[in-house]
């Protein structure tokens, strides 16, 4: 149980997230959930002590409340980053696996904020590179190093194309060569697992994207061919304490 009393936020109270979370559970406050929100994350990127210390209670909710379930999930999404209070998230293990199985309940409803669950659900399994990027792949890009020759390489996957490029700051994005999409039957792992998902759910344009993400491109620099998704985990993917 969290000892709030030194559970920060980000307007360095410790009794104000009580008091609001105390609201919600009573009613649906809309000025309090907005409060709740700016007090647990910080500018898109960071959250509090007080976050963490948030979320059973924010989990107990979440089934009820689409406020509560978004949130949590953006806690969820930046549990990675320091917030001091790891040993906390730890014993956190059990809501947060209830959590995960809320989400993917709710994903299969096919909810008009899929990808908003969906990303939720990678931060629940760890994968917090993906569920910081992963958007709908209608315009997405990926930056990452050539591992054969260092050159930074775009990646876009997107409604104006799947392909390997320079991006040129004039000429945008010059030398284009398509990516190779992973079959089906071929992916393993965390891209196997989010793949099946997306095609268990009926998201065919997020599985197809996601086949592209996990499968290969080609270097316009150099012309070797790596695995997209392995490039960018290497570089992305933060080491858990």
């Amino acid at each position: 149980m969290a000892n709030w009393a030194q559970m920060y936020d980000w307007h360095f109270d410790v009794d104000r997230v009580p008091e609001l979370l105390d609201r919600v559970e009573r009613e649906d406050d809309g000025e309090a959930w907005a409060e709740l929100g700016r007090r647990l994350i910080l500018e898109r990127d960071l959250v509090s002590p007080a976050g963490i210390a948030a979320l059973p209670r924010l989990v107990r909710l979440a089934p009820g409340s689409t406020e509560a379930r978004h949130l949590a999930g953006e806690i969820m999404e930046r549990a990675a980053a320091h917030h001091g209070v790891d040993d906390l998230l730890g014993a956190s293990a059990d809501v947060i696996t209830e959590f995960g199985a809320l989400l993917d309940l709710h994903m299969q409803s096919r909810p008009a904020d899929y990808l908003v669950t969906f990303r939720a659900l990678l931060a629940v399994k760890e994968q917090y590179h993906w569920a910081n990027v992963l958007g709908d792949f209608t315009d997405d890009f990926y930056h990452l190093a050539c591992p054969h020759c260092a050159v930074e390489v775009t990646i876009a996957i997107g409604d104006y194309g799947r392909y390997s490029a320079i991006r040129d700051w004039n000429l945008g994005d010059v030398d284009r060569r398509d990516l190779r999409a992973a079959p089906a039957e071929e992916l393993s792992g965390v891209g196997r697992w989010m793949h099946e998902l997306a095609v268990r759910d009926g998201e065919d344009v997020l599985a197809d994207g996601i086949a592209h993400l996990f499968g290969k491109a080609e270097c316009p620099r150099c012309g070797s061919v790596f695995v997209i998704a392995d490039e960018y985990a290497a570089s992305n993917r933060p080491v858990l304490r």
